[in-house]
């Protein structure tokens, strides 16, 4: 099926027309406090966006991820989906975005959950990772729905729980039991903030893990009468400094990470901690640590096995265990989630790349994201390759102070996915 230009230069006048209603859905969404953790107003934002939806004709089910990490009665991880069927034989587009936040933290210079309308911007916590995604998209599907084209297949729009802390009460649970799976989904557009000219292919891979090193306890005065785990972890950031850090600098990927400095592999350590437990008042008891832990965060490219990952690290370990005194140590597995990356020329990335060039007028980088996102489920659970990160908002901005997002990238963002969706909806198969 062909639609004369005409009729997608009123679809795109038609989304031009309706920045207002982009802004304000955001601002709306926004003012949900939906902090994860724990998993504040999951259920009051996904029924927001379940009934908007239902009254434009979509099916709507709210699903809860029963048994899911963090799942309970009084923080209950609803998803949202609504699917709306044209009756007629065609693929299914489903625009997937999720809906909790990350807290706001320190440093804010205004209300993070008001969702201020100034500038040119809408600011928030959330209004760039990503709810304004979440907005453009909806926008986007409902200028279509409004310019009555005669689009066969599926559209589906989800709102989603948990990315923020892995994506096990939201996605993963949801592709577990088919929900991102052909037949019923073919393509898949995340709109995460990786800026309004960028097709974002996939992602670095990720293992977090927890060293714990040993000790004795014993009177702080006679140290030589115990054995400092704090020590012994020291001994093993010496070796991260001098072995792990430099070989990890050498190493590049063919993946188009961004930002550039991301294309190496990395390691944060993420947290550290030895000796007595903090949060008391008044001073400590004179101990030598018998435990200390530390919580690494190790980034990883599509060219490094996982397996080899670990290794790097166990070696280490390992090698402390046989040359120090005294040392023993515990590694434990926390997450891992492969390196993931999409086809750039399949259906949906070369759609959405011809969408940018028709819309923004230039040609569209193809990414990479340097952390993970519900890509991941997508594709090792629910077995589906097509599926990109597209969406407005400024990659650097995500999780930041006085966040914000652009109301002409959501507009112009709504636009790409607008097209994308009438290309993939009436391609050829």
């Amino acid at each position: 099926m062909n639609h004369a230009p005409p009729a997608l230069e009123r679809l795109l006048a038609r989304i031009s027309s309706r920045a207002d209603d982009v802004a304000q859905l955001t601002r709306d969404l926004i003012r949900f406090p939906t902090i994860n953790p724990p998993g504040d107003e999951y259920g009051p934002c996904a029924e927001y966006l379940g009934e908007r939806l239902r009254k434009r004709g979509f099916e709507v089910a709210y699903l809860r991820a029963e048994g899911a990490p963090g799942d309970t009665d009084r923080y209950p991880r609803i998803n949202v989906i609504a699917r709306r069927d044209s009756g007629k034989p065609g693929p299914c587009v489903h625009f997937n975005s999720h809906i909790d936040v990350v807290a706001p933290g320190e440093g804010w210079t205004l209300d993070p959950f008001e969702g201020l309308i100034r500038d040119g911007r809408v600011w928030g916590r959330g209004a760039c990772d990503m709810k304004g995604g979440l907005a453009a998209s909806v926008i986007a599907v409902e200028a279509l729905l409004d310019e009555g084209l005669d689009l066969p297949g599926v559209i589906e729009i989800s709102g989603t729980v948990d990315e923020e802390s892995g994506g096990y009460g939201g996605v993963a649970w949801l592709a577990e039991r088919g929900f991102f799976s052909p037949p019923r989904v073919d393509h898949v557009i995340i709109p995460e903030p990786l800026n309004v000219d960028r097709v974002c292919v996939g992602h670095r891979g990720v293992w977090w893990a927890q060293i714990e090193t040993r000790g004795r306890i014993a009177h702080g005065s006679m140290p030589f009468l115990g054995d400092s785990a704090i020590r012994h972890m020291g001994a093993v950031m010496e070796r991260f400094e001098t072995r792990l850090y430099p070989a990890l600098a050498s190493r590049h990927s063919d993946m188009p990470v961004v930002p550039p400095e991301a294309r190496q592999s990395s390691l944060n350590i993420n947290s550290i901690h030895g000796g007595e437990e903090e949060g008391f008042e008044g001073l400590p008891a004179p101990l030598v640590a018998d435990r200390a832990r530390m919580v690494i965060d190790r980034r990883f490219l599509i060219e490094e096995p996982l397996d080899q990952v670990k290794s790097e690290v166990r070696d280490i370990l390992e090698d402390l265990t046989r040359e120090r005194a005294g040392f023993s140590y515990e590694l434990k597995d926390l997450f891992e989630v492969a390196p993931s990356m999409a086809d750039r020329n399949g259906p949906v990335a070369s759609a959405a790349a011809a969408a940018v060039r028709r819309v923004l007028g230039r040609e569209p980088q193809f990414v990479c994201s340097p952390g993970t996102y519900d890509q991941k489920h997508v594709d090792r659970i629910g077995r589906l390759k097509d599926c990109i990160a597209y969406g407005p908002g400024v990659l650097e901005l995500a999780h930041q102070p006085d966040e914000w997002v652009g109301i002409q990238d959501m507009v112009d963002a709504a636009k790409v996915m607008a097209l994308a969706t009438v290309t993939l909806l009436t391609r050829v198969r």
